[in-house]
């Protein structure tokens, strides 16, 4: 219901702002985030319909999947831009952004699922159902591989070699990288494919895609999220969950259990290395915690 409205405001980004195409683009894309998160909240609302706090649960959300308070930023530019347009043409009365607060210039994390939180998701993946069988190898690859969630679901069964162990991942910016697999991912995946997969009539165009949908069409990346937001609340984890919590998870876990920070780099796929740094404040942090937890001078 939102195409009407974002056609409208392409039209006034390119003839009255004279924005030039990738502008345009970029201000869509940021509506195109937060119509993506009403999705997944169930939030059925026109732009009229549209408060303060709803502006505000989307900004903890995006926060939630890594980006940096300068992205946070310049998204809620692009929603105020929106709402400037809404107003102008009246599709508004009142304009719910003129309370909304950018975020502090600091960067905000996601929560972080210990290996038990991330046992006891997974364990929840009922596999009465043939999506059982297909949530298991999504979630097991997430986890092993510490992939983004547009990674997930644009991987090709021409990328994988599980025999050696890796996957070859299309990253952002169209770069690949080699990363490695673990064996319960690969059981689930070789599962998924022999005895689910299989038996799935494939759309044309989605042969080489290796998660499908039932219809045969690659998934989404809001499906990802509500398999997740599901099998989280049936844990009964209380913790914001996304799939960047997974890939979170991955490289928290690495860096705590000692991993040479290039490594995660590359496992990851950060252009630069001062993104990984990020873990090495929480491993302080974590150390932190555990000297006030468990050395006697620190109670």
């Amino acid at each position: 219901m939102w195409d009407i409205y974002k056609k409208g405001f392409r039209s006034w980004l390119q003839l009255e702002k004279s924005l030039s195409d990738n502008s345009v683009e970029a201000y869509l894309r940021d509506i195109d985030k937060l119509t993506e998160f009403l999705q997944i909240e169930g939030k059925e609302k026109e732009p009229a319909s549209i408060e303060l706090k709803d502006l505000q649960q989307f900004i903890r959300w995006i926060a939630g999947l890594g980006m940096t308070a300068t992205s946070q930023s310049r998204i809620i530019s692009g929603i105020r831009s929106f709402y400037k347009y809404c107003s102008i043409e009246n599709i508004v009365n009142r304009d719910p952004t003129v309370l909304l607060e950018a975020p502090k210039l600091k960067r905000a994390l996601p929560d972080t699922l210990t290996f038990e939180e991330i046992e006891k998701i997974i364990s929840q993946v009922d596999h009465s159902k043939p999506e059982g069988g297909r949530n298991k190898a999504i979630l097991e690859t997430l986890y092993s591989c510490g992939l983004r969630v547009s990674e997930l679901v644009n991987l090709r069964i021409s990328c994988l070699y599980l025999d050696v162990g890796f996957i070859r991942v299309i990253g952002k910016g169209d770069k690949e990288r080699l990363v490695p697999i673990g064996s319960s991912a690969v059981k689930f995946i070789n599962i998924y494919r022999n005895q689910i997969r299989v038996h799935i009539p494939i759309k044309r165009g989605n042969e080489d895609f290796l998660f499908l949908n039932r219809r045969g069409n690659k998934l989404t990346r809001v499906m990802i999220f509500i398999i997740l937001k599901e099998l989280a609340n049936k844990a009964g984890i209380k913790k914001s969950i996304s799939p960047h919590t997974f890939r979170h998870s991955f490289a928290t876990h690495l860096v705590e259990g000692g991993a040479d920070l290039r490594a995660v780099q590359e496992m990851l796929g950060h252009e630069s290395i001062t993104t990984t740094e990020i873990y090495t404040h929480l491993d302080r942090e974590y150390l932190r915690e555990t000297l006030h937890k468990f050395h006697p001078a620190f109670r």
